[in-house]
């Protein structure tokens, strides 16, 4: 895992654009150290590289105005949602101006009867939420953190509930983006499929802020279910568990969620959540549907558990109980930083086919066990992808760099067995050295071309995906 590197800064260029920038934005061009390095940061092992200025937009055509301006003068722009993105992705090594899209905070337009709405990038998650409740939908897609709905389109984020309604490239119809000349580009129309062209929106979704600054989305939604019951099980090992899952989904189950929390996990979310859960590996599980039907779905798969040595298996359809369950596991970094004081979590996370799963967990805590490192193990097991928690003291140069090789190694492992270096979290900085390994040069030409082509400037998010 390589360092990250400072890129050439174009001082004469960014001084002339704060100046034009400042008589356009006023107050709302910040440039003190504090908001600077808040907009640099990164909740990971990276170091922080700040903008020289920040920038709160409040419409497309303010974007606009910006990309434009720092065009003409060759800087650097970086997009910035909440700042919950893990590979550095809003950090400036070359400098520039981050755009912050928090005051983009609209929703626009809801289309109840065709199941979807218009917003700007700067709504969270549990915001949209909280608006579309008394129409009898939500948006599904859920990383855990309260994220902007632009930053998860640009990181291409998921979550819990991926296993059943996909990732964010599965839940954006269509969006509208300033793209590096300063033009608007709206990718799609709301219609639900169309052969019309190539794919922009989906090449955008996940580009990272690298190719279009996304400044508004319509999102697919979902009817929220009659019904809905969490479960958890504990297993005598991870390949119980895997076994468990797989066995489900060739049975049929329509699974909405499944999480894998390994015993150490276990043992830091009882404490932190004062829960009970025996301290084994644990399946933690969620079904969507009717009443009837969510209880079947429990108790099937409470059966095939029991098959491979599953035990302790409950459900409960309790709201109260469900959302306990499920907070404890979304607290899940906290509880682990419980179980070293002191230590810096450093979160990594990789993807592998489900019938490798149980083989790349069982080899990450081996290697964890060989390297005398601490950490616990979360997992999204139904689409394969787990996160690995470091527990490190980030100001002991051994154990960063023990850190680092484990992570390099688990990259390589993951690539090895038909996986990909990062599931959910992204390429970044942090894993840029990896790409190359698993997509191969032409794949990374291909890329470098769009990029070229679409950003000559190489203004936008410089530093990211790619070593250069």
């Amino acid at each position: 895992m390589g360092e990250i590197l400072d890129m050439q800064r174009n001082e004469a260029g960014i001084a002339t654009a704060l100046v034009v920038l400042r008589q356009r934005f006023g107050p709302r061009l910040e440039t003190g150290q504090a908001m600077r390095e808040q907009h640099g940061h990164t909740t990971t092992w990276l170091r922080n590289q700040p903008p020289d200025a920040v920038i709160f937009a409040q419409s497309t055509e303010e974007v606009q105005d910006i990309v434009r301006i720092c065009s003409d003068h060759g800087v650097p722009i970086i997009p910035f949602g909440t700042g919950t993105s893990l590979e550095g992705h809003v950090n400036a090594p070359a400098g520039g101006i981050t755009i912050d899209f928090s005051q983009m905070n609209k929703i626009l337009a809801v289309h109840a009867e065709d199941m979807d709405v218009v917003i700007q990038p700067g709504v969270t998650r549990k915001a949209l939420n909280t608006h579309l409740r008394d129409t009898g939908l939500f948006f599904p897609i859920d990383p855990g953190a309260d994220a902007s709905l632009g930053g998860m389109a640009a990181t291409n984020a998921s979550g819990t509930c991926a296993v059943r309604y996909g990732t964010m490239k599965d839940n954006v119809l269509a969006l509208k983006a300033v793209m590096p000349s300063g033009e608007v580009v709206q990718t799609a129309a709301r219609a639900r499929k169309s052969s019309a062209g190539y794919d922009l929106t989906r090449l955008i979704i996940g580009s990272e802020g690298t190719l279009g600054l996304i400044t508004e989305l319509t999102l697919k939604l979902q009817g929220i279910p009659e019904a809905t019951s969490a479960a958890t099980c504990s297993f005598p090992s991870v390949e119980a568990a895997c076994q468990a899952v797989i066995a489900s989904f060739q049975y049929g189950l329509p699974l909405a969620r499944i999480e894998l929390l390994d015993t150490q996990y276990v043992k830091a979310i009882n404490a932190y959540s004062h829960l009970t859960l025996p301290e084994e590996t644990l399946l933690l599980l969620e079904f969507h549907g009717t009443q009837i039907g969510v209880t079947e779905q429990a108790e099937i798969f409470g059966e095939i558990a029991r098959d491979v040595g599953g035990s302790g298996f409950t459900f409960t359809t309790k709201e109260e109980e469900r959302t306990r369950l499920w907070q404890a596991r979304h607290d899940a970094y906290w509880a682990g930083l419980q179980l070293r004081p002191g230590a810096k979590g450093i979160s990594t996370d990789v993807c592998v086919p489900i019938s490798r799963l149980a083989d790349c967990v069982t080899g990450a805590q081996a290697k964890l066990e060989e390297m005398g490192l601490m950490g616990p193990i979360v997992g999204h097991v139904g689409d394969g992808n787990f996160h690995v928690i470091l527990l490190i003291d980030v100001d002991a140069p051994g154990e960063v760099a023990m850190a680092k090789g484990f992570v390099g190694w688990l990259n390589d492992l993951a690539i090895s067995m038909g996986g990909t270096c990062t599931g959910e979290h992204g390429i970044g900085q942090g894993k840029a050295p990896y790409l190359v390994r698993e997509l191969g040069p032409a794949a990374i030409e291909m890329m470098s071309a769009i990029k070229r082509g679409v950003d000559p400037k190489n203004i936008f998010n410089p530093g990211k995906i790619w070593l250069s």
